[in-house]
């Protein structure tokens, strides 16, 4: 009896022990970090990556709130020949004083094509971008330019998103030859001239840079029949890019220089039956505007844009 009564108190404890919860430590996810409901919907949507076929790379750098550098772990000895090698100096983020600041965003390389070096805030990151990558994002990093072949060869690419870098120049061939396009988001960073951009995009977010009067190319948006959100806000535009794709849903220009606009900016003047259905989300608020001047400008619209009347 005193084994079976043993035995039944074994089984109890190690089904308790089993059933425990295990004490891991929380890891936050930096990619949502501070991000609004809004931005949710649109930067951080992973849906429908075909799994063993696509490839995503992302760098973006934690939370301030979590930014404190742990010491890294000791590392084992290595011989006398790779201790004279790695004899510079490594500052905290990873570079060293010799080093140049490489301002592309993967930064130089190599002569297989294949390995890139790019600086981000907190880390010196090695980047092995395969061809058949699809998804890159590296958001709040240092990134100043982006080069004619940072993306080359790369065409699987569909998103590319370098929200809150420093980039106030990229190459006019940047983004051009790349054929699976779909998103393109630079929101947060210094940018004045767009350059040439593939037809293929879906949708495009380049709020808050520094977009002027000849920031965007004529005609830039017109052929992009597949074009569904265009996102502009927080620039110092001072016209309504024209003429807009047929299948636009979403255009928000808040917070620019707008202050007019012509009654064939949206509808068809010599059509008074023509209705643009898809267009349901236009966005003219804080800008120098009175959109009460233009009525015509609107007829053919499902809802009027959201502005000042006075």
């Amino acid at each position: 009896m005193k084994a079976l009564a043993r035995l039944i108190v074994g089984l109890v404890l190690l089904d308790a022990a089993v059933t425990a919860p295990t004490l891991e430590s929380i890891n936050y996810d930096s990619e949502t970090y501070d991000a609004t409901l809004e931005d949710l919907d649109h930067l951080y949507n992973y849906e429908n990556i075909p799994v063993g076929r696509a490839e995503m790379e992302i760098a973006t750098v934690m939370p301030s709130g979590n930014r404190e550098l742990l010491t890294p772990p000791p590392q084992p000895e290595k011989a006398e020949e790779e201790e004279e090698e790695e004899s510079t100096p490594r500052l905290i983020d990873g570079s060293s004083p010799q080093e140049p600041e490489f301002t592309g965003v993967l930064g130089p390389q190599t002569n297989e094509g294949q390995v890139h070096q790019g600086w981000t805030v907190m880390t010196f990151t090695c980047l092995f971008l395969k061809t058949n990558t699809a998804y890159f994002y590296s958001r709040f990093n240092r990134i100043k330019k982006i080069n004619k072949n940072d993306f080359a060869s790369l065409n699987d690419l569909r998103r590319i998103d370098l929200t809150s870098n420093l980039i106030s120049e990229i190459d006019e061939d940047a983004f051009r030859k790349l054929p699976q396009l779909r998103e393109l988001v630079l929101r947060g960073n210094k940018i004045r001239q767009l350059p040439e951009l593939p037809t293929t995009l879906r949708f495009i977010d380049i709020s808050n840079n520094r977009l002027g009067r000849k920031g965007i190319k004529q005609e830039a948006f017109k052929d992009m029949y597949d074009l569904h959100h265009l996102y502009l806000t927080d620039n110092n535009l001072d016209h309504i890019p024209l003429p807009l794709p047929e299948n636009l849903r979403a255009l928000h220009l808040q917070n620019n220089n707008i202050l007019e606009m012509h009654e064939d900016t949206f509808c068809n003047v010599k059509n008074l039956t023509y209705i643009r259905k898809a267009l349901e989300d236009i966005r003219l608020d804080g800008n120098p505007i009175n959109l009460s001047k233009t009525p015509q400008a609107y007829m053919c619209l499902p809802r009027l844009p959201i502005g000042s009347l006075v």
